[in-house]
């Protein structure tokens, strides 16, 4: 059994794995309504929070009950992420570990979510996953979020290898600064998938990033400029009335750009499935022409599970224990073991 613990950003989430069963229980507490009025995350009110919600979220998975007593390893984020709410995490994951007598393990928030595709592939059949993971390797995984896109690869033996990341901006901080500019609030990217529903995806062109097929690197920098000059050229009352369309236009253009290079991804390299996690995945849109995309190559898709797609402990957990390059931190030092940094995968600005 792996107690995880989840703090990088506004998310406090615990999770209980047993390789034998698969996810036992999850527990978060989400932080967004909070920062709703400030248009978003305040690192110190974050930190605070996973403060005040940490020891309930414990109690509430059972602390004292015979399934906490069967832990043999503690697992927490160890990065990227808001520094002082890593520190909260970290901290509770140390002094669980110590109290339990449990070797500590730290594990990179990205890695978490390129392995969280592969939760209900182990839930499945937990007792042949590693014969079902080697049927489905090389994997191609986009993990898009609000602060990290990148397309990564997997191999049989779940070594991780990045393949391209972005330039500049992350799709669904795009998505975010979007909403902002067109005056939706936070979270921008449910609140543009929403106003989309009802727009046209041709009213506006809006440029795809980096053009050439061969390019895989992302760039969403170009993107966002654009919305803030069409919006600029446009009256209070013209965007009020054609919100829908400029959500639908603009939502288009970060779900093309995501297609084309995964998709050039896919004819260059040798994949027998197709993997999508981050925040940015619970987007219906998105999930619906990587389903298409998948079908067009002749390859699965996994998408992460709604519940797994943002912040939470049940990937952490799920990577604690499938990840090859974590190992547990022997007692009693309790240190975060240094390998675990994504080495072939770059740091992130946040995690989302």
């Amino acid at each position: 059994m792996i107690l995880a613990l989840e703090s990088s950003c506004d998310e406090t989430a615990v999770a209980l794995f047993d390789p034998a069963r698969g996810l036992c229980g999850e527990w978060v507490r989400s932080q967004v309504a909070l920062h709703a009025g400030y248009g978003g995350v305040v690192p110190d009110l974050a930190t605070r929070e996973h403060l005040r919600w940490v020891g309930p979220l414990l109690r509430e998975a059972g602390l004292a009950s015979d399934e906490f007593r069967a832990v043999r390893q503690v697992a927490v984020t160890c990065g990227p992420g808001l520094a002082g709410c890593l520190a909260i995490g970290l901290a509770a994951a140390k002094a669980l570990a110590l109290a339990l007598r449990r070797p500590l393990v730290g594990v990179n928030h990205l890695r978490g979510h390129a392995y969280s595709p592969f939760i209900p592939v182990h839930a499945a059949d937990p007792a042949a996953f590693a014969q079902r993971w080697s049927s489905l390797a090389p994997h191609l995984g986009l993990i898009v979020s609000g602060g990290n896109t990148l397309l990564l690869r997997i191999e049989a033996d779940r070594r991780i290898a990045e393949i391209s990341s972005t330039r500049d901006d992350a799709a669904g901080e795009a998505l975010d600064k979007g909403a902002k500019l067109l005056g939706l609030g936070y979270p921008g990217g449910p609140l543009v998938e929403r106003e989309a529903a009802a727009g046209s995806i041709a009213a506006f062109d809006f440029p795809r990033g980096l053009g050439a097929r061969t390019e895989l690197e992302f760039s969403f920098s170009g993107l966002k400029t654009s919305l803030r000059y069409r919006l600029e050229r446009m009256t209070p009352e013209e965007i009020v009335s054609r919100r829908s369309d400029l959500c639908a236009s603009y939502q288009e253009a970060v779900i093309s750009t995501l297609l084309r290079k995964t998709d050039a991804a896919l004819a260059a390299g040798e994949f027998r499935s197709l993997g999508l996690s981050g925040g940015v995945a619970n987007n219906r849109r998105l999930r619906a022409a990587f389903a298409e995309l998948a079908r067009r190559h002749g390859v699965p898709l996994l998408a992460a599970q709604p519940e797994h797609t943002g912040d939470n402990a049940g990937m952490m957990a799920f990577a604690a224990w499938c990840d090859p390059r974590v190992e547990p931190s022997p007692l009693p030092a309790l240190g975060i073991h240094p390998g675990l940094s994504l080495d072939e995968l770059p740091a992130g600005r946040s995690s989302g």
